[in-house]
């Protein structure tokens, strides 16, 4: 893993952590996928480790949903992730 896709595996980590500590019992996250062209089929990079590292904080993915946009750093994939406590 990359050193920008690590650092977003450890925010994952910390915010899902805080959340729990809080006694929440949800977890609304944004994913920005790291790839610069989502226009091809295959591994969104960098998304499947912040799920994984939100996960191993004792959370369960439940629901996804998934925009496109254009930005300054152009095309990037954002997923709204929902997690709910084991």
């Amino acid at each position: 893993m990359g050193f920008i896709n690590n650092a977003k595996a450890n925010e994952a980590t910390r915010a899902a952590e805080q959340a729990y500590t809080e006694g929440r019992q949800v977890l609304t996250f944004k994913i920005i996928e790291a790839n610069s062209s989502s226009r091809h089929t295959g591994v969104m990079t960098g998304v499947g480790e912040q799920i994984e590292a939100i996960e191993a904080q004792g959370w369960a993915l439940t629901n996804m949903a998934a925009a496109e946009s254009k930005a300054l750093s152009g095309e990037r994939t954002a997923l709204i992730c929902l997690f709910r406590r084991r």
